[in-house]
């Protein structure tokens, strides 16, 4: 079966979406879904060799098979269904059918795991139907999975939340911490520090070590992904070396606002090593293969 709907027919109806015009966007949003949704149940089952995803681009794919460590094909769907689903959420927030748009946001997280945007907004959406728990379990799924400093410091902005609220304000200060080394400017990351500073200021005397050994405890890592800075760093090398200077730099940017300078250098270092020996490897291979060839040109 072939798809009829392209990025282009979706990004046409995003626009009336971003221009607020909910009554053109809704119907053209849900006739796309339709359509979509033939070509996934015809096209697009999952097998336990084969999953279908819509990636943004190949970072994100190097990623996803690093963080999920996904042994199975991964195929590319000729549009991206991710995007979709989430402009459908949109339009159920626009009209406050939340368990609607929760859905559909499920949906745009399955096309594309490494999104993490969709999985904030999931989040604030169990948050607003009454389900912390998940609220908390996305948010730190997204600290698994953040490819940027800020996607990363609003997910421990709100685990800060989630453990003020459960009175672990020792886990709350490691998160707040966090936070603030990622992206103090963040307004989720501002408001849990005046919640701290009103509400549990003496935890704030904690030592590092105490409050991100607390945080150690209750199972939330202590920094961002390191696999998902070498995938930034990766890309980026395989950018520059295709002479797309600005992309190698807006991936090597994202990586130390995640990991930090000092780290990124010691990443950085250690791909260009392992690149040129692979350089090394391959051209001592193709030097074996031509003296063989020479070889049995040679024989009588």
């Amino acid at each position: 079966m072939e798809l009829t709907v392209t990025e282009s027919d979706i990004a046409y109806a995003e626009s009336y979406l971003a221009a607020g015009d909910l009554s053109t966007a809704a119907p053209m949003i849900e006739r796309l879904v339709e359509q979509v949704e033939e070509y996934i149940d015809a096209e697009c089952q999952a097998t336990d060799a084969v999953q279908y995803f819509s990636f943004a681009d190949a970072f994100e794919r190097l990623a996803y098979r690093r963080v999920e460590r996904d042994p199975r094909e991964l195929v590319q769907v000729p549009a991206p269904f991710d995007r979709l689903y989430s402009a459908l959420a949109f339009v159920y927030i626009g009209t406050e059918d939340y368990i609607s748009a929760r859905n559909a946001l499920t949906q745009a997280v399955r096309w594309n795991p490494m999104n993490c945007s969709y999985r904030l907004d999931l989040a604030e959406l169990y948050r607003a139907l009454g389900n912390i728990q998940e609220w908390a379990a996305l948010s730190h799924s997204v600290v698994e999975r953040a490819s940027d400093a800020r996607s990363a410091a609003r997910a421990y902005a709100n685990l800060g939340e989630f453990f003020l609220e459960s009175h672990n304000a020792l886990a709350a200060t490691g998160c707040m911490r966090l936070a603030q080394k990622l992206a103090p400017a963040d307004r989720r990351v501002q408001a849990l520090v005046g919640r701290m500073t009103a509400e549990r200021a003496e935890a704030q005397e904690a030592t590092d070590e105490e409050a991100l050994g607390e945080l150690a405890t209750q199972g939330v890592e202590t920094s961002p992904s390191a696999e998902v800075a070498i995938c930034l760093l990766m890309c980026a090398s395989d950018a520059a070396a295709a002479g797309d200077r600005n992309e190698a730099t807006q991936l090597t940017v994202r990586a130390r606002g995640l990991i930090g300078d000092e780290a990124c250098r010691t990443l950085v270092k250690l791909i260009r090593e392992s690149d040129a020996e692979l350089a090394e490897e391959r051209a001592a291979a193709a030097g074996d293969a031509d003296e063989q060839k020479e070889a049995g040109h040679a024989e009588p």
